[in-house]
C-alpha cells in the first residue's frame, strides 16, 4: 500500500509542493501535471540511477502525456563542474529545447545541483523538478533552490538560487542505495535535530534500528520532518542573507575536509558529520554546549555508521581552506554553533587558529 504526505514550500508565486511517500514513483506524471509542468522535458540522470529508475520514470511521464528524452551524465562530486553542466547544455541545444521546455533531475544531490544550475542558466531560466533518489538529496539538497558546481579552490562557489517547480520523494528508491550513501544522508538528518529539534534528535536515536533497516513508515516520517524543517528555514530566508545559514552547521569544517582530501574521497554527508563534531567541540570550548552534548552528537553519528574524526591535515591547511567558505565576511569567518541540542547560533570566532590547534590535537 502506498503512503503519501504533502508539504508546501511557501515562497509566494514561486511556492512549490513536495510529495513524500513510498510507492508513489509512478505518480510522477500526475504530480507534474498538477503544477502545469512543460510538456516537453528531459530527464537528466546518471548511469547507475538510469539502470534502476530511468525506464520507470519515462513510463510514468509518458502515461501522463509528457514528451520525454533522457540525458545521462556522470555522477560524483568530481563531475560537479562547469564542464559537467556544459554537457547538459550541449544536449539541450542539440535537441532543440526552448524556454517552454523543462528538466527533471533524477538522482542524488550532485545530479540535482547540476540540473538545477543548468535550468537556471539555460535561456535565462527554464522549469525543473527534483526527483531525489538518495537520502541526502531527499532531506536536503532537493529543497530550497540552491544550485551550484564546484571550483578546484572550493565547493559550490559557482551557482544560483533557483527553485524547482516540484519535489517528488519516494523513499522506496532508498532500497537500492548503498549503506555508505544511506549513512551519508543521515548526517544531514542528525543536523536538523541538533540545530532545531531536540525531540527529533532523540527520536532518531530511538528509531535507529527501524531507520537502518529502511522501514518505509519510519523513513517517510523522518524524511517529512527533515523536509519540514528545511522548508520552514527557506521560507524565512530564501537566499541565505542571514537565518538560512544555520543549515550550514558542520559544513564550514566539512567543506574544508572535502576540499583538502579531494572531492570524492569523502561523501558530502561524511564530511558534514566530521564537521558537526568539530563545530560541537568548538561550541563546547565557547561554553555554548556541554561535553555531554558533544558526546551525544558523536555517539549518534557513529551509530549511523558515520566518520567523526578529521583526516590528518595541518592546522594551517584547515584554516586556509575554511577562509574560502561563503560565510566569510570582510575576511572574518563565522561558524554555526550548537547551543546544547535543539538550538544554534551563528557567530564570529576569535582566536580560531588556537582553537583549531586545541581541537585537532586533543
Amino acid at each position: 500500500m502506498s503512503m503519501l504526505q504533502h508539504l508546501l514550500v511557501g515562497l509566494g508565486d514561486r511556492a512549490y509542493p513536495i510529495w513524500i511517500g513510498h510507492g508513489i514513483f509512478d505518480r510522477l506524471g500526475e504530480a507534474l501535471n498538477t503544477v502545469k509542468f512543460p510538456r516537453k522535458m528531459a530527464i537528466v540522470t546518471s548511469p547507475s540511477v538510469a539502470r534502476h529508475y530511468g525506464e520507470a520514470a519515462q513510463e510514468a511521464l509518458n502515461r501522463s502525456g509528457f514528451k520525454v528524452s533522457t540525458i545521462v551524465i556522470p555522477d560524483g562530486e568530481e563531475h560537479k563542474t562547469l564542464a559537467g553542466v556544459e554537457k547538459i547544455l550541449d544536449a539541450l541545444i542539440e535537441q532543440g529545447f526552448d524556454r517552454s521546455c523543462g528538466l527533471v533531475a533524477l538522482g542524488g544531490g550532485v545530479i540535482g545541483d547540476m540540473v538545477g544550475f543548468a535550468a537556471a542558466i539555460f535561456l535565462r531560466g527554464i522549469a525543473f523538478a527534483q526527483v531525489p533518489t538518495t537520502l541526502l538529496s531527499q532531506v536536503d539538497s532537493s529543497i530550497g533552490g540552491k544550485t551550484a558546481v564546484n571550483h578546484p579552490l572550493g565547493k559550490n562557489l559557482i551557482g544560483a538560487f533557483y527553485q524547482p517547480r516540484h519535489v517528488h520523494i519516494d523513499v522506496d528508491t532508498l532500497s537500492t542505495l548503498p549503506a555508505r550513501e544511506f549513512a551519508a544522508g543521515m548526517a544531514e538528518v542528525v543536523k536538523y535535530g541538533v540545530i532545531c529539534d531536540e525531540y527529533f534528535f532523540e527520536q532518531l536515536a530511538e528509531q535507529r534500528e527501524n531507520l537502518i533497516s529502511r522501514d518505509p513508515g519510519a523513513l517517510v516520517r523522518m524524511v517529512k520532518r527533515s523536509c519540514q524543517i528545511k522548508a520552514n528555514v527557506v521560507e524565512i530566508d530564501e537566499k541565505e542573507s542571514s537565518f538560512r545559514a544555520i543549515l550550514n552547521f558542520g559544513h564550514t569544517f566539512g567543506h574544508a575536509v572535502e576540499a583538502l582530501a579531494g572531492y570524492g574521497s569523502f561523501r558530502h554527508g561524511e564530511a558534514v558529520a566530521i564537521g558537526m563534531v568539530f563545530a560541537a567541540e568548538l561550541s563546547c570550548r565557547l561554553n555554548l554546549c556541554s561535553s555531554q552534548d558533544v558526546a551525544a552528537i558523536r555517539q549518534l553519528l557513529v551509530a549511523f555508521g558515520l566518520p567523526v574524526d578529521p583526516p590528518a591535515f595541518s592546522v594551517k591547511d584547515y584554516k586556509q581552506a575554511m577562509q574560502r567558505d561563503k560565510k566569510v565576511r570582510d575576511g572574518v569567518l563565522r561558524f554555526v554553533l550548537n547551543r546544547g541540542i535543539g538550538d544554534c547560533v551563528m557567530q564570529e570566532v576569535a582566536g580560531l587558529e588556537g582553537l583549531l590547534t586545541d581541537i585537532l590535537t586533543t
